[in-house]
């Protein structure tokens, strides 16, 4: 790699004159890419190096990224899409020895699997396949960061969620019921159950349900943990790379093209999140997805407080009734392995709206204190928003679609995408690989909007 201001980089067998106020560069057929959004020096190999350290000021693992990437001419499947989905489709598939493009039209990681809390929530999730679906995911998380080699902050201490009204028991008390006929480790603790186990809770809470199967994770490094096992079995990767269409013949995907050339394939994946309807329209398709914004607080680092990720009750309610989410939506609470809180989450159809807003910030802060009281004491550090592709349904949209040969839909986890990442993965690398998915997808499916 050359010194800092060089203007020759050496690859193997390969000599580039790289301009240094360009981003890119066209040699033989080839867009040449080159990114650097390291913050020092590290070595680096001619594709992407990635470089884990510990810093002891921080007591944080930071990743530096320096990536050199040849777009290829083409791939058995090109990935839409560099979020935790994408991420873990591309590893799975390079698993099975496919050859995989991902395609990221910003920053690897940079849109809802970069701006979410690390929750891997059981008990948030639909009797029935969405459950059983969250817990086949759940079971591949114990193994996971031994399997990728890299480390995302996994643990699993248990979830809870707080039951505030006698209308919330009741709903709880059916739900729970039908959670455990499915398999789920799951009880209802009353309120002295649920204080002794978090003496912080309010004196005013009625009681909670609690998994022991719930777990968290850091999402960001969770992502970077999947781009980097694939990109070690043979992936490319290619960041700030926009699809700007696709060519099709027969009704069958033939190749993908972007705004730094294209890619012969003969399969695609749309995990593409909030975006994954404007992907959609590059074929004419539409699909039921958009953005729904949810504004999160940061917390000021202190001492263990709490012991384990929690959500009201309401949360529940509003994450599958789009009239609860506009009054308020209930509220989140995340111990993070720094010692700082994550609290979330509105639930607002804004568009592509990114901002916070101070009703927003003032409800997460009221409700979140009114369950944990002394975190009135806290100051913010940072307060910030992300997009969350929703489907009607509440469930992600996964597999083929009808009268279109290789595109293939993963996308729609809206809130569940941490906890889903690692089955989807394997799901849709058995779709396309043995053309099976190995788990009924028919709920799934993109013609459930669109009966006949």
């Amino acid at each position: 790699m050359p010194h800092e201001g060089s203007d020759v980089l050496n690859l193997p067998a390969l000599k580039i004159n790289v301009d240094n106020n360009a981003r890119f560069r066209y040699l033989d057929g080839y867009w040449f890419r080159l990114i650097d959004v390291s913050i020092c020096c590290a070595p680096a190999e001619a594709d992407t190096q990635f470089t884990v350290f510990d810093s002891s000021a921080w007591k944080k693992q930071l990743l530096i990224f320096k990536e050199y990437i040849l777009l290829p001419s083409n791939a058995d499947v090109v990935v839409v899409g560099g979020g935790v989905i994408g991420a873990s489709i591309a590893y799975h598939l390079a698993r099975r020895k496919i050859s995989v493009v991902l395609i990221e039209k910003g920053d690897l990681a940079s849109g809802s699997s970069g701006a979410c809390g690390g929750t891997i929530f059981l008990q948030t999730k639909s009797p029935g396949t969405h459950l059983e679906l969250a817990l086949e995911s759940s079971r591949r998380f114990v193994h996971l960061e031994q399997e990728l080699g890299f480390g995302f902050e996994y643990q699993r201490h248990g979830g809870m969620i707080v039951i505030e009204s006698e209308e919330e028991l009741r709903t709880l008390e059916q739900f729970v019921e039908k959670q455990k006929n499915i398999g789920l480790d799951v009880s209802l603790l009353d309120q002295k159950q649920a204080r002794e186990l978090e003496p912080s809770l309010s004196e005013t809470i009625l009681g909670a349900s609690f998994s022991p199967l719930d777990a968290q994770v850091n999402p960001m490094f969770l992502t970077f943990a999947f781009i980097k096992a694939a990109r070690d079995l043979g992936a490319k990767t290619l960041a700030h790379t926009r699809v700007t269409g696709f060519c099709k013949a027969s009704h069958r995907i033939k190749s993908v093209t972007t705004d730094k050339g294209e890619i012969q394939t003969r399969v695609v994946v749309n995990a593409g999140g909030v975006y994954a309807a404007k992907i959609g329209a590059l074929l004419d398709l539409e699909i039921p997805i958009k953005p729904r914004r949810g504004q999160l607080v940061v917390s000021e680092a202190i001492g263990p407080t709490i012991s384990r990720c929690m959500l009201s009750a309401q949360y529940i309610a509003a994450k599958f009734n789009a009239d609860l989410a506009q009054k308020g939506g209930g509220v989140s609470i995340e111990p993070t392995a720094s010692g700082n809180f994550i609290l979330g989450s509105t639930r607002e159809f804004v568009g592509f709206d990114k901002s916070v807003t101070l009703e927003g910030i003032f409800h997460i802060a009221k409700h979140a204190s009114r369950i944990i009281p002394c975190l009135k004491k806290l100051n913010f550090i940072r307060v910030f928003a992300g997009l969350r592709p929703y489907t009607p349904d509440g469930l992600p949209i996964l597999g083929t679609v009808a009268g279109l040969d290789g595109f293939v839909m993963a996308a729609g986890h809206e809130g569940d995408g941490i906890a889903l990442a690692p089955i989807t993965g394997e799901i849709i690398a058995d779709l396309i690989v043995d053309n099976r998915a190995g788990f009924p997808l028919e709920e799934y499916n993109l013609a459930r909007f669109y009966p006949k």
